[in-house]
């Protein structure tokens, strides 16, 4: 008979986060596989996947990213809840396959007017367009009008230099299959390999945490976590946890240096509010109806401990609270660095 499950406080979910997410201690890492640790970036804002690997990759370089997007080992899409994320050329059609059905039950009930035949015949349009190669968006959404855009079944990526450090607009588009080869993805060890890839990044988690990451049904969640036959936790308020079975839980005094995040980083998003990460006495500073781009932040062990903005050649921070001297002076050489890689 199984003995009661371990209950773990918020301090070991705060240091489990960090560690996954490569934030304890830099990695040298390709960047497709430190990608599929922190599982995926997103990148609505495309200077937030460069900084974000600058905090979590040792050495690493702006022109690294973007000669991966080049190389198509990283790819860059529409992957997630509707919006752009940077995963590995191994982890996109999974996902997508993974995604399907849920996103089909997304676009019928935000878009309830559209029907089949012309979504049908809008993705016709879309990949007559795209047969020759890579267009601009504002040629396709005009060819099929905003809703279908919006709504259709075709997979496209990003095409560099569009949405790179470079050139930030992502504008050019290229058919999926065209740009990384065919979809050959099987749905069940997509969704699989998806609530892997969260627990990998992000446990021990809830289930319904798992469902807000990926827009995954109940029982597709269900039935990845019986194939994957996951450790289970509680958390403080009593709260069943589930984790990959060899998962690493650090100590919960491991120290956690300061970090820089960017834009729209994932771990400051509500999936992760068990961690305690972002106090939620200024999640409201951070992500408002006032402030769509969100903030860039800054970690005080392990928390969220203030704002920044590169301006004029510096770091400017707006600490939320009191920071003591010695923090001040490793946030002052890890803001010199962080001016280095933007200039």
């Amino acid at each position: 008979m199984a003995g009661p499950e371990r209950v773990l406080s918020q301090r070991e979910l705060n240091r489990a986060l960090l560690a996954r997410q490569l934030l304890l201690e830099r990695v040298r890492l390709p960047l497709p596989r430190a990608v599929e640790r922190i599982g995926a970036i997103q990148a609505q804002y495309a200077p937030s996947a460069y900084i974000g690997l600058w905090s979590r990759v040792q050495d690493f370089e702006r022109a690294a990213l973007t000669r991966a997007l080049e190389r198509r080992s990283l790819v860059q899409a529409t992957v997630l809840r509707g919006t752009i994320h940077i995963v590995s050329r191994r982890d996109f059609w999974p996902w997508r396959a993974a995604v399907g059905d849920s996103d089909e039950a997304w676009v019928r009930r935000v878009f309830p007017t559209l029907t089949m035949r012309e979504r049908t015949r809008a993705n016709g349009r879309l990949r007559d367009a795209l047969a020759d190669g890579v267009r601009q968006r504002d040629s396709l959404v005009a060819l099929v009008g905003k809703d279908a855009w919006n709504a259709a079944d075709v997979d496209l990526v990003r095409v560099p230099p569009s949405g790179t450090w470079e050139r930030r607009r992502a504008d050019l588009f290229a058919l999926a299959e065209d740009w990384i080869g065919p979809d050959d993805a099987d749905p069940d060890k997509g969704r699989e390999l998806l609530v892997r890839r969260y627990l990998s990044a992000f446990g021990p988690a809830r289930v319904a945490d798992i469902r807000s990451w990926s827009r995954l049904g109940p029982d597709a969640v269900a039935q990845a976590l019986e194939r994957i036959g996951p450790r289970r936790f509680r958390d403080e308020q009593g709260k069943e946890l589930v984790d990959l079975p060899r998962a690493p839980l650090p100590d919960p005094e491991t120290p956690a240096p300061v970090r820089f995040l960017p834009k729209w980083d994932a771990t400051l998003l509500v999936h992760a509010r068990r961690t305690g990460i972002l106090s939620e006495e200024h999640r409201a500073r951070i992500f408002s109806s006032k402030n769509p781009q969100s903030e860039s932040t800054f970690l005080v062990d392990g928390v969220v401990g203030g704002a920044w903005r590169y301006q004029d050649g510096r770091i400017e921070l707006e600490p939320f609270g009191r920071i003591p001297r010695e923090t001040r002076r490793e946030l002052k050489e890890e803001a010199e660095r962080l001016a280095a890689f933007h200039a």
